[in-house]
């Protein structure tokens, strides 16, 4: 019979996980705990018999109140619980922004264009139209506020670097696949080491954005096609693969791999992602793998 757990976790510092608590939990339902970082996270091995919904649910009750996240997690035969690929969402996933509407601020339609992505993210619409639909208002913009944007705005999301650096450093692929744009993809893969990374290219003329995008329009498919096409190159089987992002164009490759993670998610994939981090930072990712947080690098 396949190893049954749920992992705890919170947000570096924040200090939610009571260790009397959690103790107590684990002891009431006859679970054995596992402590991956001190008030921070834990890993709790359930008994063959237990219901994993209903602990879940107990869970979620006993720690309400709390910036805790609670899900459940099934290792992958003969692997455990730690991945060997990483394909991750770049967008309100790896950096703090969307890129997109940071344009859009540079061109006076912010709201406009903010307005759109919120929809597009929520699933109300076609993500490849919508993204033509925003672009197109870009059209004229000198091309120079591209990398003013990157040095000035892009931020990365908390956790970000120990996540690539982690899993790296444990023989993982990390793979920057974004619905965004490569003069973004880029930066943030060379900032950070990503093995590999794939965006939309923005096109632009006489040093001016020409409010187009360059076919084939990266989205939804194309990142699970990305997946897919990375875990067959490394032979890599799905269920050791982690996919991890925000949006719905994201929902294909979250249900693909072994390991999806819905991060600070829109309603939509959070609702329909198994896995689901809302408190903690990045990594989180790397307690839902097993990792002990001296097993980091920082």
């Amino acid at each position: 019979m396949t190893e049954q757990a749920i992992v705890l976790t919170s947000p570096p510092g924040a200090s939610a996980l009571n260790a009397g608590a959690v103790d107590a939990f684990a002891l009431g339902i006859g679970a054995v705990i596992n402590w991956l970082a001190p008030h921070e996270a834990a890993h709790i091995v359930l008994r063959p018999d237990a219901d994993v919904a209903e602990t879940i649910a107990d869970a979620r009750d006993r720690f309400s109140g709390n910036p805790v996240d609670v899900n459940a997690i099934t290792p992958v035969a003969n692997l455990g619980l730690r991945r060997r690929l990483l394909v991750a969402d770049m967008e309100s996933t790896i950096i703090e922004q969307e890129c997109l509407d940071e344009l859009a601020d540079y061109a006076g339609v912010r709201e406009r264009i903010a307005g759109i992505t919120e929809r597009a993210m929520r699933g109300e619409l076609d993500f490849e139209a919508a993204l033509r639909e925003r672009v197109g208002l870009l059209a004229g913009l000198d091309a120079r506020i591209l990398q003013e944007i990157y040095d000035e705005r892009v931020t990365l999301m908390a956790g970000a670097a120990t996540l690539i650096a982690t899993m790296q450093a444990n023989g993982a692929t990390c793979a920057l696949v974004s619905g965004g744009f490569s003069f973004y993809t880029e930066r943030i893969a060379a900032r950070l080491g990503f093995d590999t990374q794939q965006a939309n290219t923005l096109d632009v003329a006489d040093d001016k954005i020409s409010g187009t995008v360059a076919a084939p329009i990266l989205g939804r498919e194309a990142k699970r096609a990305a997946l897919e096409r990375l875990a067959g190159e490394k032979l890599i089987d799905l269920a050791a693969t982690l996919a991890v992002g925000d949006g719905a164009n994201d929902l294909d490759m979250l249900a693909a791999a072994g390991l999806g993670v819905a991060f600070r998610a829109k309603p939509i994939v959070a609702d329909k992602a198994a896995v689901s981090v809302v408190h903690g930072d990045l990594t989180a990712l790397l307690y839902l793998q097993g990792y002990r947080r001296e097993e980091f690098i920082l």
